[in-house]
Parts: C-alpha cells; sequence; structure tokens
C-alpha cells in the first residue's frame, strides 16, 4: 500500500503554559513536545515554524527516528513591568505539496523579580500648615509606586532616620496610605518651618527603598474671634414707631492686634432695622429703618455678626428677638362684601335666620369685633326695625315673618366695630331675597265669588254642536312659580258624556250634541288647585241650562260681542309681533348686503 498525504500534523497539546523569570539570561532553553503526523517518509512532519516576536526564537532538533524537536530559546532579556505576558504560535507543517500543518499555542507568564525602587509622584512636597490646625487634621499625603507585582511592589512609608524626636511628637505618618497628619500642637511662633524626611519603601525579600524631604511650611492663625455684649436692650417696639428709634445697644471687642482686631459689625438685611455707629469707639445702636406692621411680622430674630479682619477672618454671632407690639390701625374686614340671603317667608319671629362675619388683623382689644345694624331712618332701611343683631356673634334675627307677596328682596347695612382706642369700624351691605311659600289658595275671578264660594249661571242653545265652548274658568294665585301653577278639574257634573274641562286652561266645552233627553239644567263643581309641595285649593260652581235658540239669542250676542273684543286683542298682538319680526328681517337682510 503506497502512503498519501491524507493526516494532518497534531501536537499533544493544544495549548502549552511556561512560566520564565524577568532574571533569567538571553540563550535559556525550553523544549517542546514534538508534533506527530500519522503518515509516513516525506509526508511526516518536515519543519517547525514560530510566530513572529521580538523575544523568542525557536531551534528544531533532528532526532531521527524520534523525529525533529522544537525547542524555544530565549534570545532577549524579558520585563515583566513592560509585557507581564506573551502568546506564541509553533506550527508543524509535514511535506506534501500542498503541505499540511497543525498548531499549537504556547503562553508564557513572566515572574516578577524585585528590580523596582518605589518612585514618589513628586519630585518635591511642600504644604502650608496653619498653626493650631487641629490634631488629626491632614498635613498632605504623599505617594509611591512601584513596578513590581506583590510584596515586590507593594510600599509603606516611614520617617526616615534623620527625624528628630521633637518631630515625632508633632507629625504622624500612615505606613499604608502616606498621609501625615498633626499629631501635637503646631505654634507658628515656636517654628516657622519644618522639614520632614520620608522613606518609601517595598516588601520584596532585599527591600528596595526611596527617600524624599516634605517642607511644612507654618501659617499665622488669627485665632480670637470678636466679642459681642449686650449693653441696653429693649424687646418690645410699637408698630407704629418712627423711623430712628433705638431698639439696642452693643459693643464689639477682639484681643487680636492689627487687621485681625479690627472689627466690622453688621444686621441681617431682610429686617426693618439697621446698626449705627456711636461716637464712642467699637459702639454701636440697632435702630428702626422703616415703618414696622404687626400683622405682617410679630418679631423679629435679628442676628448681629461681628468680623474682623484678619486673613482668614474670625467672626462671631448674637442674636436678640424684638417683638412688635400692636397698634389699632387695622379696620374690621367682612368675610363677604355685600352678603346674600335667601330665606322663606313665614320664618318663625325670634329665631335666627343668617349670620354675618368680620375679622381683624390686631390683637387683644384691637381685634375685639362687635355689631350693630344701621338705621338711618331711610326708606331703604324701613325693614332694619324688625331685625335684631347679636353684638357678639354677628347672627341676624327676624322679629317677624316676611311676606313674599308684600315684600320680595330689601337691603340694610351691619356696622362692625373693633374695642380699640380710637375705635375703627366698617360696615357691609345684606341683599335679602325672600323666597316664596305656597301659603296662598287659588282666587276665582270667574264665576263671581260671593260669601267665598264661586258660582255662575250660562244659557247656552240646546242645538249646539259638539266642542262649543260653554265658558271659561278665570282664577289665579299670589304665589309663584309652581306654587301659583294652576290646574282645574272637574270635580262634579251631572253627565260626564255632555261636558269636558282643559285642565290647563279652565275652559268648559260640550262633548256632543244635546239630545231631547238631556236635562234642560246642569251642575259642574270646578276644582281649581296649584302645584305646591302641598296644594292648595278652591271650587267654583257653574250651572248650565240649556234653553231655546230664540231665548238664547240675546245671551249669544253678548257672548259674541265679548268673544270679538278678545279676538280683537288676539289679533292686534298679532299684527304688533309679525312687524317686530317682519323689521328684524329687513334689518338682517340690510346688515348682511353692507357685510
Amino acid at each position: 500500500i503506497v502512503d498519501v498525504n491524507d493526516n494532518s500534523p497534531s501536537f499533544p497539546e493544544k495549548e502549552k503554559r511556561l512560566e520564565i523569570s524577568e532574571s533569567v539570561l538571553p540563550g535559556a532553553r525550553f523544549q517542546l513536545k514534538p508534533s506527530h503526523d500519522r503518515d509516513s517518509g516525506h509526508f511526516s512532519v518536515q519543519q517547525y515554524k514560530l510566530s513572529q516576536n521580538d523575544h523568542f526564537r525557536l531551534e528544531v532538533r533532528d532526532k531521527g527516528e524520534d523525529g525533529k524537536i522544537p525547542i524555544l530559546v530565549l534570545h532577549k532579556s524579558l520585563d515583566r513591568e513592560t509585557a507581564g505576558s506573551h502568546s506564541l504560535v509553533l506550527t508543524a507543517l509535514d511535506g506534501g505539496k500542498p503541505p499540511k500543518s497543525g498548531e499549537m499555542t504556547i503562553l508564557v507568564k513572566v515572574l516578577d523579580v524585585n528590580d523596582n525602587t518605589p518612585v514618589f509622584s513628586k519630585d518635591a512636597y511642600s504644604v502650608m500648615l496653619p498653626e493650631n490646625a487641629p490634631l488629626g487634621s491632614a498635613v498632605v499625603q504623599v505617594n509611591a509606586t512601584d513596578l513590581d507585582e506583590g510584596q515586590n511592589g507593594e510600599v509603606y512609608y516611614s520617617f526616615g532616620n534623620s527625624v528628630s524626636n521633637n518631630l515625632l511628637h508633632l507629625f504622624d505618618i500612615n505606613s499604608l496610605t502616606g498621609e501625615i497628619t498633626v499629631r501635637g500642637p503646631i505654634d507658628y511662633e515656636q517654628k516657622d518651618k519644618y522639614e520632614i524626611e520620608i522613606e518609601a519603601s517595598d516588601k520584596g525579600s532585599v527591600p528596595l527603598k526611596t527617600e524624599k524631604s516634605v517642607i511644612v511650611d507654618i501659617t499665622d492663625v488669627n485665632d480670637n474671634a470678636p466679642e459681642i455684649e449686650i449693653t441696653s436692650f429693649s424687646s418690645f417696639v410699637m408698630e407704629d414707631s418712627r423711623p430712628g428709634t433705638t431698639v439696642a445697644l452693643i459693643s464689639v471687642n477682639d484681643l487680636d492686634s492689627g487687621l485681625n482686631g479690627k472689627v466690622i459689625c453688621t444686621i441681617n438685611d431682610n429686617s426693618p432695622f439697621a446698626l449705627s455707629p456711636s461716637l464712642k469707639d467699637k459702639m454701636y445702636s440697632i435702630v428702626t429703618k422703616s415703618p414696622l406692621d404687626r400683622e405682617q411680622t410679630v418679631k423679629y430674630d435679628l442676628t448681629i455678626t461681628a468680623k474682623d479682619a484678619g486673613q482668614p477672618s474670625l467672626s462671631s454671632e448674637r442674636t436678640i428677638t424684638v417683638v412688635v407690639s400692636d397698634v389699632n390701625d387695622n379696620s374690621p374686614e367682612f368675610s363677604l362684601s355685600p352678603y346674600t340671603f335667601y330665606i322663606s317667608e313665614a320664618n318663625q319671629p325670634g329665631t335666627s335666620v343668617f349670620a354675618v362675619k368680620a375679622f381683624d388683623r390686631d390683637e387683644n382689644d384691637n381685634a375685639r369685633v362687635s355689631y350693630h345694624i344701621l338705621r338711618d331712618g331711610s326708606p331703604e332701611n324701613k325693614l332694619t326695625s324688625f331685625l335684631n343683631i347679636n353684638s357678639e356673634t354677628g347672627d341676624i334675627l327676624a322679629l317677624k315673618s316676611f311676606d313674599f307677596e308684600t315684600v320680595k328682596t330689601f337691603q340694610f347695612q351691619v356696622v362692625a366695630s373693633d374695642s380699640g382706642s380710637p375705635s375703627l369700624s366698617s360696615n357691609v351691605t345684606v341683599k335679602v331675597f325672600i323666597l316664596d311659600q305656597n301659603d296662598n289658595a287659588p282666587v276665582i275671578l270667574y264665576p263671581v265669588s260671593s260669601n267665598g264660594s264661586a258660582e255662575g249661571l250660562e244659557e247656552i242653545p240646546r242645538n249646539v254642536n259638539a266642542g262649543h265652548l260653554v265658558t271659561k274658568v278665570r282664577a289665579y294665585d299670589a304665589d309663584i312659580g309652581y306654587n301659583g301653577w294652576l290646574l282645574f278639574a272637574l270635580q262634579e257634573v251631572s253627565d260626564h258624556s255632555l261636558f269636558g274641562l282643559d285642565r290647563y286652561t279652565g275652559q268648559i266645552r260640550t262633548l256632543r250634541s244635546f239630545t231631547e233627553t238631556d236635562e234642560a239644567e246642569h251642575k259642574l263643581v270646578i276644582l281649581v288647585k296649584d302645584n305646591g309641595n302641598v296644594s292648595l285649593s278652591a271650587t267654583a260652581t257653574v250651572l248650565v241650562k240649556l234653553v231655546e235658540p230664540k231665548e238664547a239669542f240675546a245671551a249669544s250676542d253678548v257672548q259674541s260681542s265679548a268673544q270679538d273684543d278678545e279676538d280683537s286683542h288676539v289679533t292686534f298682538y298679532l299684527m304688533i309681533t309679525l312687524g317686530s319680526v317682519s323689521v328684524l328681517f329687513i334689518l338682517l337682510i340690510n346688515m348682511l348686503s353692507v357685510m
């Protein structure tokens, strides 16, 4: 059987990991496992290739029957700080045309060696530290880095061997962060500058160290704040006090000298008070600078600030409370103006029907309000004699029952006065509308009422047809709305088949023609009632007498004349309506034409 190139070279490992110290010298050799090809002769593995890189090259040793052995050779020193790992690809090729190949990845991890010293982030450290700096406050933080890894790159800080015991009592250093803090009291007057030697060291087996000097300049501090003393103070001021009224006297003092002892005194600007310098040095008076209004602000918390001219400046504050005393400068104010009330007629006399309320922005007696009704004898106030008001609460009582049919609305004025001295007052108009109650029964106009009853006689010809108007019951109700809406009903009739009544108009008409057998006289009792919640009613009796046509002629003429008169009125109103509509129509056409 003749072999053909049907197999590719393959490595026993797809990935090879090597760990090489960065201290290994060039020329170091690392033998790798060879690749195998199941083909034989020329089709077996013939050569190896290594991917392009800067630190390694490939040697191949031919062992005859054992094949070719790849060897990795270091030809350039490794530096972990430059590259911590390298990735190489080893390729095996057989002798086929074209050749078949197989690959293996070589991962080289560079092991660290403590070959780097710590390096400070700054060439020089210089810092300003104020005297009296609090214990534990930070002075400066130094920082050093080491390019090594692990303990070789872990840096800790300490004071140098040249640092004196005095410095060790004044300063401390954090060995992990490099922060220098204040350990003891710093006094500019004792020493104004310190030079501290700092040492940064790694934790390698053979530690590497670096030293750096830190210059600390101590600055003078304005360490005495001004003092404020209240020498005279009046905690109450009247709201009508004139601008310039003195409220308090204060004095300020600072133990420092020079600019540090020069004091500037101020007061909060959002108040109606001001500081006025006194003729005596470092003395001030607090005075009013604008009018006061207790109703807007009852009291003021005045903050006095004393600040010296030191750098940095020190200041102190003192707060006093000034209470504004009330003056009767506000009139009572009604909650509504005008008031509008609705009361039902037939109210019970002596009971409260409505109330007014006024408020005064002042306090105490200046805000105590009393009420009275203005009675000036004018015609529009004539009903005030039937009203009374509670002077303390403003409740208004009606001394009589109101009748909607007599008076529908009226108005009057209520005066509210405070108890200040002098007293202030204001008035308000109260409008009262009387609401109708169903307290009037219908009144029948026709038939004519006599001694409380309504009765009428109607004579009609016997030969009238169905639908003939016999008469119309007329009535009215003094109430309004539903209370005055009247309905008519037949309460009693001798023959229900002869007469009918319109429930809305009160018209009585015949339902059919009369016959010879019908009675000559009929009695109709009409009930008229309103639509109130509790309906009121009245009755009327209409006697209808049937007569022969000749006998009814005279009555018919009279009725016709009345009907003609009524029709003439209707015709007249109709003509007026049609004329108005025509005029409006013509005006509209003209307006449209002009537009």
